[in-house]
């Protein structure tokens, strides 16, 4: 009986913020080992099937760098990373888009379906949903001095066509991989947390949430940090409390939150149910950004 009851106060916890939530819109993020594991993709399905039935609008945009190097090792392709992002030639960039849009976004697809939801999956070419041009990247020689680099067909985002995803969002979830198009319609591979805040911040989204391999960000004692405003975040990155990989996800979100979107949330998509965790409790498991 006491299980019982606990699970009761657990939905009675979760009430004012499906109160809250209801009619808002939430760009998640999915990549990482939640990408990877059965039960954690299962589990991820689960969670955005659920949002859906309680009235938000999930739009879920996806990434898949471990599963394009591993098809790229299979086809005897070399990788190379200049400033984090993925040297892309055309031979590349067939691999990237078969990988992202023709693989990993029908199986998310595939799994929202079959946890009870109706998801429908797009690339950012479908209806020129993802506008973009060319990054160029700035990186040192081996000398040390700084060079601007053309890299290939990596992109960044100039304008998301919010009316495709709007007009669809209303009965089925969105799926997007970040592939992009250029002035030339042609193909650009865009980092998808970049891409998850371009579309959090043209759709004025309630929430921009970013699953991760780590549980939120952490200070120099190795404690989560449940809260960052973003004047703070340059001072992180100068003091040393933010690195590596955290680096890039901090700046996305903060840019979103200048950019309108209410919250951004880095979260631990290891962790079974960890989106549900984040909004309907009052504790919440990650790191969230806000003005």
């Amino acid at each position: 009986m006491k299980d019982v009851i606990e699970k009761a106060s657990i939905l009675i916890e979760s009430l004012p913020y499906i109160k809250k939530f209801s009619g808002k819109t939430f760009v998640i993020k999915y990549g990482g080992h939640a990408m990877e594991n059965d039960e954690l993709k299962y589990s991820f399905a689960e969670d955005i099937t659920l949002l859906k039935y309680v009235g938000i609008n999930p739009v879920i945009v996806h990434g898949g760098g471990p599963q394009i190097g591993a098809f790229l090792k299979k086809l005897d392709i070399s990788s190379q990373f200049v400033g984090g992002m993925r040297v892309t030639d055309a031979a590349s960039m067939e691999v990237v888009e078969m990988t992202l849009c023709g693989k990993i976004n029908k199986e998310i697809v595939s799994l929202i379906n079959k946890a009870g939801g109706a998801a429908i999956g797009f690339s950012g070419r479908d209806g020129n949903l993802i506008k973009a041009k060319k990054l160029y990247v700035d990186a040192p020689d081996e000398k040390g001095v700084l060079q601007h680099l053309d890299i290939g067909l990596v992109g960044e985002v100039e304008e998301i066509n919010t009316s495709l995803i709007e007009n669809v969002s209303n009965r089925f979830i969105p799926v997007i991989a970040p592939v992009g198009i250029g002035e030339n319609y042609e193909p650009y591979n865009i980092n998808a947390d970049l891409v998850a805040g371009s579309v959090a911040a043209a759709l004025n989204a309630e929430k921009l949430m970013l699953l991760t391999d780590v549980d939120g960000v952490k200070d120099k004692d190795g404690k989560r940090i449940s809260t960052i405003h973003p004047e703070y975040a340059d001072g992180m990155k100068k003091d040393g409390t933010l690195t590596g990989g955290m680096i890039p996800k901090i700046d996305c979100a903060v840019q979103a939150v200048k950019n309108g979107v209410s919250k951004a949330h880095i979260i631990d998509g290891r962790i079974k149910h960890s989106i549900l965790l984040e909004i309907f409790t009052d504790s919440g498991i990650g790191t969230q950004i806000i003005q």
